[in-house]
């Protein structure tokens, strides 16, 4: 049977496109029908299209191509942990932002690549990891600046009806049941909860 290849692309959300990778990866030979695409972070390897592609689709003798090395995870020890695998089951890794791996010398020289990018991908993986690193020390900035300025976060508090007091009493008195009062005060049983609880 003959060797074949795939694509894997990686965005972080849902919000971001995943085009420019896929012209990539259909430019270099995959084609369209044979790319895993995941929207989530790249934190760890634990993403569902990945880990399909990687237990259940790829084999001994065929090629993974990606757009970039960080697509694979942006922790550098997931990387190496990752690119060792594929090594093991035979899975040839082609990334496109590293051309060496591109290229497909003879088996007596393969030391030679091995080498240059075992180099650059311990240096790339650690430019992804400060990255990582970066982006989740700048959002934990913003979250304690804008606490300072009292911005609240989650979900807006709801205003209470006007009728709320005398209905809750009534509701504590036994007069009414919680059923009754949500229809009284045209609010879901959910809000009647949180206001009664949260004092909102």
């Amino acid at each position: 049977m003959d060797n074949r290849i795939y694509g894997y692309a990686r965005v972080s959300s849902r919000e971001q496109n995943e085009d420019r990778q896929i012209e990539a990866l259909i430019s270099f030979g995959v084609n369209k029908n044979n790319i895993i695409i995941d929207k989530c972070s790249g934190k760890d390897t634990e993403r569902e299209g990945y880990q399909y592609l990687k237990k259940q689709i790829l084999r001994n003798g065929d090629t993974l191509v990606i757009k970039e090395l960080d697509r694979l995870s942006r922790n550098k020890s997931d990387i190496k942990h990752e690119l060792e695998y594929f090594k093991e089951k035979g899975i040839h890794v082609k990334i496109l932002d590293i051309p060496t791996t591109l290229t497909d010398f003879p088996s007596e020289q393969m030391w030679i690549m091995d080498m240059i990018n075992a180099i650059l991908i311990e240096v790339l993986g650690s430019i992804s990891e400060n990255e990582r690193n970066k982006i989740r020390t700048r959002q934990r900035e913003g979250i304690d600046a804008a606490k300072k300025k009292n911005i609240k976060f989650g979900r807006p508090a709801i205003a209470r009806p006007e009728n709320w007091d005398s209905i809750c009493a009534k509701v504590e008195a036994k007069e009414l049941t919680v059923s009754q009062a949500i229809k009284i005060l045209n609010i879901s049983r959910s809000s009647y909860y949180r206001m009664h609880n949260h004092q909102i």
